[in-house]
């Protein structure tokens, strides 16, 4: 009674839909990569306002922080909230916010606003919803908390799969923590694991409020078509709206689609409008001494230098820009270009396999050894996911040697005694640069589930600022640290054992983890 046959409905996975890439790369500097303004709002920053963190305790303490200082709005998208004491105390204080915000004269400003997925945010007895109906119940009117189920996970396969197998079907994987104007991207949770011991990326973006709109927005659209936790620990639809596994399929994720794509819309027009009014403002002859006289001095806003994409994947919605995107990256890399990527879950795409084995660029594929993959020890048929991940990267080790490529690709494994390693993105470096002018920051791992079954966002964050550039390098070289090179002996140590049944189960499987 293998807990697997449940997933045999799904073992014929649907085929990949093949996207040519929007446009080839324009010349010289990081405006070479501008477009990708023609698929997503481009905002223009500082990079005074780009923080890169580099520790859970870090991530952890920053949340805290945020959360006190909150004003106007906080809002939190995530997998789940974990049940232990440091996920306790963001409840606290959140509460200790939400006290504030009502004992402030006139009506409370402060809206919370927190995005989890059902299946995950579900589990066990104890579980991220009676983490947070207490706020739910204390302040009705300043709290909503939705849960996203994924439209295929329904009928019969719903009444089939139990709990914790059911969340291979499709998840709500973004990952954003937003105060007021600031927003912090992660791969992290909201989990003491990741405020501890479970290595991760994490990017703070101060004072940045047209960023903060649109994933505030975001988070709203998805939400909207997400069930709404109620005091009592029930669910519900928001009146009208099509329900994700009890309607119409089809007409569900084409109202989501429009949702989605309404709020990548919106703030793309709302930054080309931008943009053309600042480049007219800064022209000859413009009212350019008016603009200073209306100023204090010395309070100009610093010169942008930075840029940041965000890059939206949903594909049971029929989004997939970022897909588009980091085929795109990969594609157009020049030789002599060196391409740092990362994943937990080594478990690339055949696309961007075939990409990364056909192109130019020198890459350096930084995974998780057995020992620090989060289901290392785990009870059941889970335990084997590290060894089935194992099986994965000896074939593609394999693909590579075959191909003569292990100079130019190269593949290394993080290892560091009690952690586990979640970290995802990537760094571009350009050819003859020893810094990198790219990075990808969020939640897609690269592999199939990120592609084609979960929700995803990260951010494409493009900078001229040597000290930021400087910054990400320090934060890819401290990861990349922590590893070693991986080579034919390594598949020969006794940890890297594969079972007989788990090589012959990852191939039909393999699109599920």
């Amino acid at each position: 009674r293998s807990s697997w046959l449940l997933l045999a409905p799904l073992l014929s996975p649907p085929v990949p839909v093949i996207t040519s890439p929007p446009c080839s790369l324009c010349p010289e500097g990081a405006h070479r990569f501008q477009w990708i303004s023609n698929l997503v709002p481009e905002f223009r920053i500082s990079s005074s306002h780009v923080k890169v963190l580099s520790s859970p305790a870090e991530f952890y303490e920053l949340l805290k922080v945020q959360i006190k200082a909150a004003k106007q709005r906080v809002v939190m998208a995530s997998l789940y909230l974990g049940t232990g004491l440091p996920e306790q105390e963001l409840v606290y204080c959140l509460e200790e916010t939400l006290e504030k915000s009502l004992q402030a004269k006139g009506s409370p400003d402060l809206r919370v606003s927190i995005l989890l997925d059902y299946t995950r945010g579900s589990r066990g007895r104890k579980n991220s919803r009676t983490m947070l109906i207490p706020l739910l119940q204390r302040f009705p009117e300043q709290v909503r908390v939705s849960l996203f189920h994924t439209p295929n996970l329904r009928g019969l396969l719903r009444l089939l799969i139990p709990e914790r197998f059911n969340e291979t079907i499709g998840l709500q994987h973004i990952k954003v923590y937003l105060f007021d104007d600031n927003v912090i991207l992660s791969g992290a949770n909201l989990s003491d694991l990741y405020f501890t011991n479970r290595q991760d990326r994490y990017v703070l973006l101060r004072d940045s409020p047209e960023i903060a709109d649109f994933f505030t927005e975001l988070v709203d659209a998805i939400g909207d078509v997400s069930l709404q936790l109620q005091q009592d620990n029930t669910v519900r639809m928001m009146e009208g709206m099509v329900h994700p596994y009890q309607g119409d399929k089809v007409a569900y994720c084409e109202i989501a689609n429009r949702r989605v794509m309404e709020v990548i819309n919106s703030a793309r027009t709302r930054q080309e409008l931008l943009h053309a009014k600042t480049f007219h403002s800064s022209q000859p002859g413009s009212s350019l001494l008016s603009q200073q006289g209306s100023q204090a001095p010395g309070s100009l806003t610093p010169e942008p230098d930075t840029w940041i994409y965000p890059l939206i994947q949903m594909k049971p919605f029929g989004i997939q820009i970022d897909e588009m995107v980091t085929e795109t990256l990969l594609t157009e890399a020049e030789r002599d270009a060196r391409i740092y990527l990362t994943t937990g879950y080594f478990n690339l795409t055949q696309a961007y396999m075939d990409l990364i084995l056909g192109t130019r660029a020198e890459y350096r594929i930084l995974l998780a050894s057995p020992e620090v993959n989060g289901f290392f020890g785990a009870k059941g048929v889970a335990g084997a996911i590290p060894a089935a991940y194992v099986y994965i990267e000896h074939q593609f080790y394999s693909e590579v040697c075959c191909l003569q490529q292990q100079e130019r690709v190269q593949l290394q494994e993080y290892s560091r005694a009690g952690w586990t390693f979640h970290a995802k993105g990537l760094w571009l470096y350009l050819a003859g640069s020893d810094l990198p002018c790219l990075t990808l920051i969020g939640s897609p791992n690269f592999g199939y589930r990120s592609v084609h079954r979960d929700l995803e966002a990260q951010v494409a964050i493009v900078t001229e600022n040597k000290a930021l550039q400087q910054q990400l390098h320090q934060e890819q070289e401290q990861l990349y640290l922590c590893s070693g090179v991986v080579s034919t002996s390594t598949f020969e140590q006794p940890s890297r054992y594969v079972k007989l049944w788990v090589k012959l189960v990852t191939p039909l499987i393999k699109n599920f983890f």
